[in-house]
């Protein structure tokens, strides 16, 4: 018999020698909280020193999939609590915004420890992507050592359409992709299939979605390598990986120059004008700043990369972009943000600079590799 326990919206229990962890709140997507990644992460090392559990895995309930990511709506809400006055970022009472402590980063510092531990767990984490595993669904996946996508996956880093950027460690993963696949990834937003997941480096093999249940029955008998291969299906060749203009488009240079190449190439690749326009449709600070974090991260260990993510996010907080981009497309949803600067010529490079610059009044402390 295994046992189980239930802390908020998140269930833990134990199969054989498999703990299983499920993301329960199908009702949303199964969206991260604070308490739930701060409930993963004490679980997390609870198993590591457990040695009646050999290995882990993480599942969403419902049938929508793993998590859409972390609960956007609600860091909204804690931004309207912090609005903009006479065009600076000031509390209603006058303070200086940067005084001020949103409940935004203490939930990013829990998510971020959670998935520094995931990537150095002691024992084999599966994580099942069937459906949707995007941000911070992706952050709770995509840094496991055995990663499953389905024919019904879809997976990405989609930051920028609500003005943001990638995090939960994304840049770290994006910069590793072949080629220059992540940066377009990344800097588009896009939603990824099995095909895709796995050729960015983000998933390692696809299983069906009708075999979730038996994988799951077998893992809690059998080891995590001889249970995945038992059970991985072949895949298509991604699209990304067959789209040599990509490299071309997005090696070397700024944003400008890669809009300019991707112009270039609409005639003969239609796939190029396509990006092109989706790029210039997202928040001109936010293509900006995905496009350097991405580029640096490439230098950088998860740890750092999730240190520079924390700092990009917290001044984040405090710009107009996220705030629009959260309301336009999951509040209101008339998905007609008004951008803020609203070109990209408008974003130099003292702006873009702030958004890498550590903040005065709190640093996420992680350990470094």
């Amino acid at each position: 018999m295994g046992r189980e326990t239930f802390t908020g919206d998140v269930a833990f229990e134990t199969r054989g020698h498999l703990g299983i962890i499920t993301l329960n709140r199908p009702e949303s997507l199964n969206a991260l909280t604070q308490l739930m990644c701060e409930a993963i992460l004490v679980q997390l090392e609870d198993w590591a020193d457990d040695d009646a559990v050999a290995q882990v895995l993480v599942r969403g309930a419902g049938d929508k999939g793993l998590s859409a990511g972390g609960d956007v709506v609600g860091v909204h809400r804690d931004m309207v609590e912090h609005q903009e006055v006479d065009g600076g970022p000031v509390l209603p009472d006058g303070t200086p915004a940067y005084q001020a402590h949103f409940a935004t980063e203490d939930f990013w510092a829990a998510e971020y420890r959670m998935n520094l531990t995931i990537a150095r767990f002691p024992k084999p984490y599966i994580a099942v992507m069937d459906g949707l595993a995007l941000g911070g669904g992706l952050g709770l996946s995509a840094h496991g050592s055995h990663r499953l996508v389905t024919e019904r996956t879809r997976a990405g880093m989609p930051e920028t359409t609500i003005g943001f950027s990638p995090d939960v460690g994304g840049t770290h993963l994006l910069s590793r992709a072949p080629r220059k696949t992540g940066l377009h990834a990344g800097m588009l937003g896009l939603h990824l299939d099995a095909a895709d997941a796995i050729h960015l480096g983000l998933a390692d093999a696809r299983i069906d979605s009708a075999d979730i249940a038996a994988l799951i029955d077998a893992l809690a008998a059998r080891g995590a390598d001889e249970v995945v291969a038992e059970f991985t299906r072949d895949v298509e060749e991604s699209a990304l990986a067959a789209a040599d203009w990509i490299n071309h488009a997005y090696s070397g240079g700024d944003v400008d120059i890669i809009l300019a190449r991707l112009d270039a190439l609409t005639e003969d690749v239609p796939e190029a004008g396509e990006a092109a326009e989706v790029i210039r449709a997202r928040s001109p600070l936010s293509v900006r700043v995905a496009h350097r974090a991405i580029a640096t991260a490439g230098d950088l260990s998860l740890a750092g990369a999730l240190l520079q993510e924390y700092t990009v996010g917290v001044h984040m907080l405090r710009s107009h972009d996220f705030r629009e981009g959260i309301r336009a497309q999951l509040v209101d949803k008339d998905r007609s943000p008004q951008w803020r600067p609203p070109t990209l010529a408008d974003v130099d490079d003292d702006l873009l600079d702030h958004f890498f610059t550590p903040v005065p009044h709190k640093i996420l402390e992680l350990p470094h590799d």
